[in-house]
């Protein structure tokens, strides 16, 4: 159905659902997110026929979502990209993701976290081996960064809910209440103390937070963190890779995790869940040691 055509045409639900309601659609959006863009990758990976496939890309165009890009001239073939009003869409996927973990998953409870034997768990340990899409974030710095160094062997980054200043801004109402969300000062300020531990290693630190990059500046600041802090407001990062989210005081948060990659981009190493804040940087130096023995 084209939005002309949807039921109710000032109802921005109804419209919507006209161009993403479909699940094909809304599957290739999740996959382009994550770095596949050519048609044939597209097919493979979701056992779609090649007619539905055409069907649906020739739609999302049509309606802005994707872009084409040539990336061969004889005969020519498309590569497919997200526009700025399909990376709008990016918050849709994390929140049906949540909901997805939560309700249909989950036993419906709200948790920063999750255990170990949970489809969750499952689905982020797989991400070894996988490639982080190009792709930059605000840092509390200013400006954009590549949450992967292109000078270092490694790149561990470390995914926290919230770290906040005391006095700028506070906690989110019941934030201690929620199990995985305290921890993130002690997290931050436990890798600020063992830096020259990860320089040794060749191993550059980001911390990525949803938070806007202000807060992550004032944190910054008083925490005394020498190594950038990166903003995920826009959820790029989290839908690229789909990393487990929760939504507390209207904030979808980041479950606390850490990735190890390295200078290809490439995720080496996963540490999921995290139950022990200040313990994890022990074991992703312990990773990076694991890695450089192989």
């Amino acid at each position: 159905m084209r939005h002309t055509e949807a039921a109710d045409p000032d109802c921005a639900i109804s419209q919507a659902l006209s161009v993403v309601g479909d699940t094909w659609t809304l599957l290739l959006i999740r996959d382009i997110a994550r770095g596949t863009h050519q048609f044939d990758a597209l097919q493979n990976g979701l056992g779609i026929s090649r007619k539905v496939l055409t069907e649906r890309l020739k739609a999302l165009v049509a309606d802005g979502v994707l872009e084409k890009r040539l990336y061969h001239p004889h005969p020519p073939r498309y590569e497919y990209h997200l526009t700025e009003t399909g990376r709008g869409l990016l918050p849709v996927l994390v929140a049906l993701q949540d909901w997805g973990g939560r309700h249909i998953l989950g036993d419906g409870s709200l948790t920063g976290t999750s255990t170990a034997d949970s489809a969750e768990a499952r689905r982020v340990m797989a991400l070894t081996g996988h490639r982080l899409p190009a792709l930059e974030l605000a840092a509390a710095s200013g400006g954009l960064v590549d949450p992967v160094a292109a000078d270092r062997t490694w790149t561990v980054l470390y995914c926290f809910p919230g770290a906040f200043a005391p006095g700028v801004m506070g906690h989110p109402p019941g934030w201690g209440e929620i199990p995985g969300a305290a921890g993130c000062t002690l997290e931050s300020c436990t890798y600020r103390d063992r830096m020259g531990e990860f320089a040794a290693r060749d191993a550059a630190v980001y911390g990525v937070s949803t938070q806007r990059p202000d807060q992550l500046a004032a944190f910054a600041e008083h925490a005394r963190i020498p190594f950038p802090l990166l903003s995920d407001a826009g959820l790029e990062l989290a839908a690229s890779l789909r990393l487990p989210t929760f939504r507390a005081a209207g904030v979808d948060r980041l479950k606390r995790l850490t990735l190890v990659l390295d200078a290809t981009r490439t995720v080496r190493g996963v540490l999921y869940p995290v139950t022990d804040p200040a313990g994890s940087v022990e074991d992703a130096l312990a990773l990076l040691d694991g890695l450089a023995a192989r």
